[in-house]
């Protein structure tokens, strides 16, 4: 067994879904079955989700605490190649912020709360409790890896983990330009109010891919789910656009799959636990 394959199994058991990482730091291209989304897992959309191919594909989606996946035949080769183990944060209701440069670790320092650190090469990971959308410059030499989106393993570092604080959920959100025909209105999760950037489309889009996604989970149907409610709600959740009907949808989805209407509820519950919500 290899180094990084006994180490990320010892990660999945802890409930930290893991993915092998080629030469780059990126994950592995995605088979040739699945080579320009022919499978249609649509990789780089924002709520992809694996296909039913059992190989290491569509990025970030990839990862898994599934140790059949992980030890699987199909894996093997990838693991045999990996320089690294990659992990995705928002699947284990963590957020990452990166730290590439000396004054962006400074600036945490002097901005954020202690939490878990980890070195890295030229800077820092700051790890904290609680998931929130990804977001790539959110300042000079600082990177938010959270859902839909995986960071570098690089040891466990030290630390003890804190609650993601209101300065690193602020630096993710981005400003939207304002769009005023055909709002979604509904009751709201959490804030209230209407949402005035995003159409009724956008939403429903967002709904089919996310019932995509739990519809064709190959392993792990438990974590694809969490990650999933995790994806909408941080989306959606904020603004009042999600209503019974849509939650609705998202648990049926869940249910074709084997969950039970508890666990549904749980994780539901715990997803918007971790957004703060």
């Amino acid at each position: 067994m290899s180094e990084h394959l006994n180490t990320a199994l010892e990660l999945a058991r802890t409930g930290l879904p893991v993915l092998p990482l080629r030469r780059g730091k990126v994950p592995f291209g995605n088979c040739p079955t699945c080579i320009q989304n022919a499978c249609g897992g649509r990789p780089n959309m924002k709520n992809a989700g694996p296909c039913q191919c059992p190989d290491v594909c569509h990025a970030w989606a990839a990862a898994t605490t599934d140790p059949d996946v992980i030890n699987s035949s199909t894996w093997e080769r990838a693991w045999h190649r990996a320089v690294g183990i990659g992990y995705h944060p928002g699947g284990a209701g963590l957020t990452v912020v990166d730290l590439d440069t000396p004054a962006a670790v400074t600036w945490a320092r002097q901005t954020l709360p202690p939490t878990r650190t980890v070195a890295t090469t030229r800077g820092e990971h700051w790890i904290y409790q609680g998931a929130v959308r990804s977001v790539n410059g959110v300042r000079a030499g600082v990177d938010i890896k959270s859902t839909m989106a995986y960071a570098r393993w690089r040891g466990h570092g030290t630390g003890t983990l804190t609650a993601l604080p209101d300065a690193v959920r602020a630096l993710a959100v981005k400003p939207v330009p304002v769009r005023r025909a055909a709002v979604v209105t509904g009751p709201a999760l959490a804030g209230g109010g209407e949402c005035c950037h995003r159409t009724p489309a956008y939403l429903e889009r967002g709904l089919v891919m996310a019932e995509q996604g739990i519809t064709e989970a190959r392993s792990a149907v438990h974590a694809t789910v969490y990650r999933t409610f995790l994806a909408v709600l941080s989306t959606h959740g904020r603004c009042g656009c999600l209503t019974d009907a849509h939650t609705a949808r998202l648990f049926t989805a869940a249910q074709a799959k084997g969950e039970t209407a508890r666990h549904c509820a749980d994780a539901w519950a715990n997803a918007r636990t971790a957004l703060g919500m």
